[in-house]
């Protein structure tokens, strides 16, 4: 039988095709001093310990640069070693590939339609709570609650998490185009998630 894995995030689809990271593990008491940095600061030195590095790096992202500041000074080595030396992708795999504009407007329509099943109401029941780091980068919670604000209309609501998701998409596109033991498969507009999966399964045979 062959077993079939489908999304996830990019590093749960890592540690599926790849195995378990080759970099060091988590130090508390690093990881501690490290999380104590500004993001500005933690910044700074990953570009200085690993220029390379940084660059690959989403530098708007706290919880990357933490860890990667933390291999870096830990393993002794660039990022660009740890991520050169995990093993080779186990079993053929396949990323969909869409028109950018269509994509784009696939988007737009999943905006609305997260309105219409009741985000705006869903965040504004969190209003007291403390959330989590990655709980708080959730696409859209934070244009919804600057909505609840009165900053946003619901137009601009719209158009907002429409350009997160974009932005966000873009990311996973970059992604994707490192992966290059994946075949990609373009989607045709309109075209049936039952027949691209057809597709896919032919080219197992």
């Amino acid at each position: 039988m062959l077993p079939i894995h489908t999304g996830g995030s990019g590093l749960y689809v890592k540690f599926i095709t790849h195995g378990i990271s080759p970099a060091p593990p988590s130090d508390a008491a690093l990881r501690g001093e490290l999380n104590a940095l500004s993001l500005e600061e933690a910044v700074r030195r990953l570009q200085e310990a690993d220029p390379e590095g940084a660059a690959a790096t989403d530098l708007r992202n706290q919880r990357y640069v933490v860890r990667n500041l933390e291999i870096v000074l830990l393993g002794g080595k660039p990022l660009s070693y740890w991520r050169n030396n995990w093993q080779e992708p186990a079993g053929p795999g396949f990323c969909i590939v869409r028109n950018t504009d269509e994509l784009d407007a696939r988007i737009a329509r999943r905006a609305e339609q997260m309105l219409r099943d009741g985000a705006i109401e869903e965040v504004a029941a969190l209003e007291g709570l403390t959330l989590s780091t990655t709980a708080s980068k959730t696409l859209g919670l934070a244009q919804v609650q600057e909505y609840l604000k009165g900053r946003l209309t619901r137009s601009e609501l719209v158009s907002a998490i429409s350009l997160a998701t974009r932005q966000y998409a873009k990311r996973q596109r970059t992604w994707l185009r490192r992966e290059q033991w994946l075949t990609p498969i373009m989607a045709g507009a309109g075209e049936s998630p039952k027949r691209i999966a057809d597709r896919i399964a032919a080219l197992l045979h």
